[in-house]
């Protein structure tokens, strides 16, 4: 009898253990997201499961093209957490005009998009420690040119790789190496 309880107890110790370690690494270091809504479409499907880095970007800093976890900014009311890209960052200028995003006066370069932009806005100065964040949908995306800049203390993490539907496994398109347009090519 005595083996029996010291086993269970081994066993309870195991699984208390087990799900302070769960706790710890999906508060502090990964987590996962379903994402339910076509903002990010084609990038990201609607339903895909998104693993989070949310302890490495801390360390490298968000990039322009990052695609990263936020807290819904407060004056949006239907999502508690939003999927979007990086697309300005503190201290730059950003204006869309003529179906192209402008950072700085210079155009993107963005193949990831569903389509260009119908809609103009700016320009505005990006404040410091803000960021302007857009969907890759994006005239069907919920985001910076409709509720404003996306503090940083609203970013819970940076989305890290796609683990379902298996057959789409892996990291999720990366931006382009040339990001702004050559002045030939924008219009």
């Amino acid at each position: 009898m005595k083996k029996l309880l010291r086993t269970g107890v081994e066993w309870l110790g195991l699984l208390v253990a087990a799900l302070l370690l769960t706790l710890l690494i999906r508060t502090f270091v990964i987590d996962n997201r379903i994402v339910p809504t076509g903002s990010m479409l084609p990038t990201i499907q609607l339903n895909d499961r998104l693993f989070v880095d949310k302890l490495f970007y801390k360390m490298q800093g968000i990039d322009r093209g990052d695609i990263i976890v936020f807290h819904a900014p407060e004056n949006v009311t239907e999502e508690k957490d939003m999927v979007k890209r990086v697309i300005g960052l503190p201290g730059e200028t950003l204006e869309i005009k003529g179906g192209l995003v402008y950072i700085n006066e210079q155009a993107l370069n963005e193949p990831y998009v569903a389509e260009a932009p119908n809609y103009t806005f700016g320009p505005v100065a990006i404040p410091e420690e803000a960021y302007f964040v857009m969907g890759d949908n994006r005239n069907r995306s919920l985001d910076s040119h409709v509720w404003g800049f996306l503090a940083d203390s609203y970013i819970t993490g940076r989305i890290w790789v796609r683990y379902y539907p298996f057959s789409a496994f892996g990291k999720l398109t990366e931006p382009p190496t040339d990001y702004f347009l050559s002045a030939g090519l924008a219009p």
